[in-house]
């Protein structure tokens, strides 16, 4: 099981998380990806899917037409773990190649 990171960590973890936010008092983090359209949406999310797999750690998500909401948390630690960094570390640049922010 993954350590749930401290409050210092995970400040400085969304430095380089553009566009991420600490949601649920610092237990999760949380961002909205907005696609072109839904073709691209959910390409990222086939996208994302296959590391959440590589990884063992999946994303709560939900999608509306060309729009992705995204939570991630460790459940067993209890909050926010490297394991959520990582995965939203991914997102990020999946999102990039796709040329969203």
């Amino acid at each position: 099981m993954a350590d749930q990171l401290s409050a210092d960590a995970r400040v400085d973890a969304l430095k380089s998380l553009a566009g991420w936010m600490q949601t649920d008092g610092g237990k999760a983090l949380a961002k909205t990806f907005s696609f072109k359209d839904f073709n691209e949406a959910f390409g990222f999310m086939a996208r994302v899917a296959l590391i959440a797999e590589k990884i063992d750690h999946h994303p709560n998500w939900c999608n509306a037409y060309k729009t992705v909401k995204v939570e991630l948390s460790t459940h067993d630690a209890g909050g926010v773990t490297r394991l959520d960094v990582e995965l939203a570390t991914a997102m990020n640049a999946i999102a990039r190649q796709l040329g969203v922010g």
